[in-house]
């Protein structure tokens, strides 16, 4: 996967009604690990809601902390 990559992430319904699209862009966490995370305001039954998604990849940290040791 590149650096660069950006995610899109669908927020729908049971039913499957699409209500937001959040795109999700690379991040670097503070506590070392890697990711991606983005944010929306979006609107669910005519109330507005902040929403967010962070996905963490599984075992950054570890990599992150090895190549800082070399």
């Amino acid at each position: 996967m590149s650096d660069n990559q950006f995610l899109t992430c669908e927020v729908r319904t049971i039913d499957g009604r699409s209500l937001a699209v959040l795109v999700a862009a690379p991040k670097d966490f503070a506590s070392g690990s890697r990711g991606f995370f983005g944010t929306a305001k979006i609107e669910i039954g005519g109330k507005r809601h902040q929403a967010q998604i962070q996905l963490i990849e599984i075992g950054s940290k570890a990599r992150a902390a090895e190549a800082a040791d070399e």
